[in-house]
């Protein structure tokens, strides 16, 4: 089946800055973009209210991406765009909809946000149920929906009429958020290609601390944390020597740090144009759920964010 680039469309700003992010991602990777509207039965009591009508229906399932298709075909023509929609709930819908894509994309309004059906805990549900990468794009608070396709919105520079970015902005590095202790290949690959297609460096974000017993009163010596710092930035260097030789034309920026890597990946995300972290596929009991790290840098990351589930 052929890959695409699926986005999860509900007509807000933040949707359709994500479909925005997602065709100049298919730019970059030769591939289709998918609008997906996810369309939830409403309960039976509702229903039988007739609170929803013909015309709202035929809204959300029909003009909302016949739109935002257009939108996208006009100021990307080289990028292919279909459309779907499918009933059901959105977080399980849009976890289907991803096992037959490259790429999983939606919008998010980030820490407070009430507004549309991929906020808060749903587009948290649908990334911690899919294996597949996905990708949370932000559309600034004060920008409206006409205005969300550009860098504020996407996290990527600017672009001419000819799709091309404009010299005047910026380079925007790709930014990794890289655990020493358990590095996985389907996250490094994923953060390298990101760097490669874009052209930009790859700034590698580590962020350590000392052992628990130092946590309760015992102070850090500064010879015993200039030797942790020593070893936590080697052990980056070796992590990182194989996927520099394979792609030896990105630009790798190592920065271990002592300090949280929640609070680290924030800080850095100011500056980047995608922020990559991992997610350990958890097959629990009672279902997947994500760490504070991945929690903490989907609410409070200033670029787009994508997590890459791995074992």
């Amino acid at each position: 089946m052929s890959r695409t680039i699926t986005v999860g469309l509900d007509g807000s700003p933040e949707s359709r800055a994500a479909a925005e992010w997602a065709a100049r991602e298919a730019q970059l990777r030769e591939l289709p973009v998918k609008l997906l509207q996810v369309w939830e039965p409403v309960p039976e009591p509702m229903a039988l209210a007739q609170l929803l009508g013909a015309d709202t229906h035929q809204h959300w399932t029909e003009r909302v991406l016949r739109e935002a298709a257009e939108e996208l075909r006009s100021r990307h023509p080289g990028v292919e765009v279909t459309t779907g929609h499918v009933t059901g709930k959105p977080a399980e819908a849009l976890a289907r909809a991803a096992r037959d894509a490259e790429l999983l994309v939606l919008g998010s309004r980030g820490l407070g946000g009430i507004r549309g059906f991929l906020v808060g805990s749903v587009g948290l549900a649908a990334v911690a149920s899919t294996e597949r990468p996905v990708v949370l794009v932000r559309a600034d608070e004060q920008t409206s929906g006409e205005q969300t396709t550009g860098e504020q919105a996407t996290g990527e520079p600017e672009t001419d009429v000819a799709g091309t970015a404009s010299t005047a902005a910026a380079v925007r590095p790709v930014v990794l958020g890289l655990d020493v202790a358990g590095p996985d290949e389907a996250l490094l690959a994923f953060a390298f290609d990101a760097a490669a297609r874009r052209n930009v460096p790859l700034r590698v974000v580590h962020g350590w601390n000392p052992p628990p017993y130092y946590a309760y009163g015992m102070g850090l010596e500064p010879a015993v944390e200039r030797e942790m710092a020593k070893a936590e930035a080697a052990a980056v260097t070796e992590v990182l020597r194989p996927w520099r030789q394979k792609f030896p034309g990105v630009e790798v920026v190592e920065q271990p740090h002592f300090g949280s890597p929640s609070l680290l990946l924030i800080e850095a995300s100011r500056g980047a144009s995608l922020v990559v972290v991992g997610r350990r596929i958890r097959r629990a009991t009672f279902g997947a759920r994500l760490g504070p790290v991945i929690h903490a840098v989907l609410h409070h990351a200033a670029a787009p964010v994508a997590v890459v589930a791995h074992d």
